[in-house]
């Protein structure tokens, strides 16, 4: 914990107070919550956030925080409270002698509703602190291309159309720095609108943006006079979806030949790619924050359960073997391998020095991680392909000067295939084949889920194995063929077409992360090629009958 957060907790504490943290949580994109904001998050009894972002910051608060439910507008509902509820329930958790965190989008200075909560708890004696985030106003255009000053140093006013006053428009009007303006979609045009009024040229150059930071983010260029008619012609009004706040730079620096240049978050390879992970959960992690990093937004779908063997006599025996020296490696071909002997170690009371004198191998990246997360590292991995195989090509024969003894635990899932069982028995060495865990097909996804993958609402799925394909298709039905196909090996692109699917990726290598980065790859291939063609970005979920076609000056 920060020095300042602490004298100010032992403040409260001494005082019989509560204390409250008044939290930027950003512009949207989690990414941004501030190395403080985090700390704050995590010690926190209570947690207040408007409903924007709810979701950026519940991740980091504790599991057992209250964090009640506040609706857009205040409640009409019985114990339903609405955002006009919050300062009254930052004041009862505060004078209840909790830590509350009070967490709004963007920056709590420039939000008047949480300087009049400040006000209210220095009146009644409640220490708090604040702590910045990064306003919309700023972090957005960031995200956008769209630089607010240059070498030239010109001024950048910043104006609310909501409150502003006609001396504001006026002033803003009659400069030519950079204006930065948060309004609305429907209310763009109108803004624009008052600027020509007030003495800008109709054609000064305005970008603006919604949802920005997020991998919804959509961007238009435009002029003061032609606004309106380029949002029409996009078909993004009129629209239910209006009231979308908006982030609109108006000036030189918001240039459609600028953003080409320095558009560098609308162009990452899957830049809002909906991508079907069909995973565990804790088998995907890695892979949807690498996903994440290329722009899409990753939809986890466990399509296998696992669950204990249906006897566990075997596995209770070869673990005693561990520990009473029966074996001279142990052979990890799963990260579910790992979890399975480290649940069986903790039921036993034991931990990674039962691995004491044992060698320890492991087939890959993943799996290495997670034996070093136990505390163990592996004494060997694959130097080349990490597979069964790659992990056999570097395994040393059985040599019984060397090797006292002749034996290997091997703890894998009911369904392995005999590889590697095979090639150890052929360098000779003794394998105990024990069923760690079984795998079984996962029950099948909502409705909503289902209807994407076969109706095209998902861009691109991932297969890691042959039965991720089986499963999926048995679960949900086969995704419609607009949705790339991605595949990590010949031996998943082979099921896959069995499965009437046609095969657009594959990883040059046995890996889920080398899988994502060929994903990224097509999508590159892609964008380029329509760049080149001079046709609009879109996704790939936007070609399929019945799609909605939208049109903007940006991908």
């Amino acid at each position: 914990m920060s020095p300042t957060t602490s004298a100010l907790a032992a403040v409260a504490t001494e005082a019989g107070h509560g204390h409250v943290t008044f939290l930027g949580a950003g512009p949207g994109d989690p990414g941004l919550l501030t190395l403080r904001a985090v700390e704050a998050l995590a010690a926190a009894d209570v947690l207040i956030a408007e409903p924007r972002v709810l979701d950026v910051v519940r991740a980091h608060a504790r599991t057992d925080a209250d964090a009640p439910l506040l609706t857009d507008e205040t409640s009409t509902e019985p114990g339903t409270p609405g955002v006009g509820d919050a300062a009254n329930l930052v004041m009862a958790a505060a004078r209840g002698g909790r830590r509350v965190v009070r967490a709004v989008p963007g920056d709590p200075g420039l939000d008047t509703d949480t300087a009049a909560e400040m006000l209210a708890c220095a009146a009644e004696g409640i220490p708090f602190e604040v702590v910045p985030g990064i306003a919309a106003a700023v972090g957005v255009p960031a995200y956008a291309g769209v630089p607010l000053r240059d070498a030239q140093g010109t001024d950048v006013r910043f104006v609310d159309a909501a409150s502003v006053s006609e001396r504001c428009w006026t002033e803003v009007g009659q400069s030519d720095g950079t204006v930065v303006v948060t309004t609305t979609l429907e209310s763009v045009a109108r803004a624009a609108g008052e600027l020509v009024s007030a003495g800008r040229k109709p054609d000064t150059p305005i970008s603006l943006t919604v949802a920005g930071t997020t991998t919804r983010q959509r961007t238009w260029t435009a002029t003061l006079a032609s606004v309106g008619q380029v949002l029409k012609q996009a078909k993004v009004l009129p629209s239910p979806e209006g009231a979308q706040p908006v982030i609109a730079v108006v000036g030189e620096r918001s240039a459609p030949a600028l953003r080409d240049q320095l558009a560098w978050f609308e162009s990452k390879p899957l830049f809002g790619w909906k991508v079907l992970v069909p995973r565990t959960k804790e088998q995907s992690r890695a892979l949807s924050d690498q996903l994440r990093s290329y722009g899409a937004v990753p939809h986890e779908v466990p399509t296998i359960a696992v669950e204990p063997p249906r006897t566990p006599q075997q596995m209770e025996r070869a673990v005693k073997g561990l520990v009473t020296g029966r074996y001279e490696w142990i052979a990890f071909t799963s990260v579910n391998a790992v979890k399975a002997v480290r649940e069986k170690f903790e039921e036993y009371g034991l931990d990674a020095r039962a691995f004491a004198g044992i060698k320890v191998a492991a087939v890959g990246e993943q799996t290495a991680k997670a034996l070093v997360d136990f505390g163990v590292k592996p004494d060997l991995t694959p130097s080349g392909e990490q597979s069964a195989a790659g992990l056999l090509e570097d395994w040393p024969p059985y040599d019984p000067v060397f090797d006292p003894i002749d034996r290997v635990f091997l703890p894998r899932a009911d369904i392995a295939t005999e590889t590697l069982v095979a090639g150890l028995i052929e360098l000779g060495w003794e394998v105990d084949d024990v069923t760690a865990y079984r795998t079984v097909r996962a029950s099948p996804p909502p409705a909503e889920t289902r209807e994407a993958i076969k109706g095209g609402g998902f861009d691109a799925v991932l297969f890691t194995s042959s039965s991720t394909v089986r499963n999926l298709v048995g679960i949900a039905g086969k995704p419609h063929n607009v949705t790339v196909i991605a595949c990590i090996g010949p031996a998943t692109a082979k099921t896959a077409e069995e499965h009437g699917l046609r095969v657009d990726v594959m990883a040059p290598e046995p890996s889920a992360l080398k899988l994502a980065a060929a994903l990224a790859d097509f999508g590159t291939r892609r964008r380029l090629a329509a760049l080149d063609a001079g046709e609009q970005v879109t996704r790939p979920s936007e070609r399929r009958p019945g799609a909605r076609r939208r049109r903007s000056t940006t991908s």
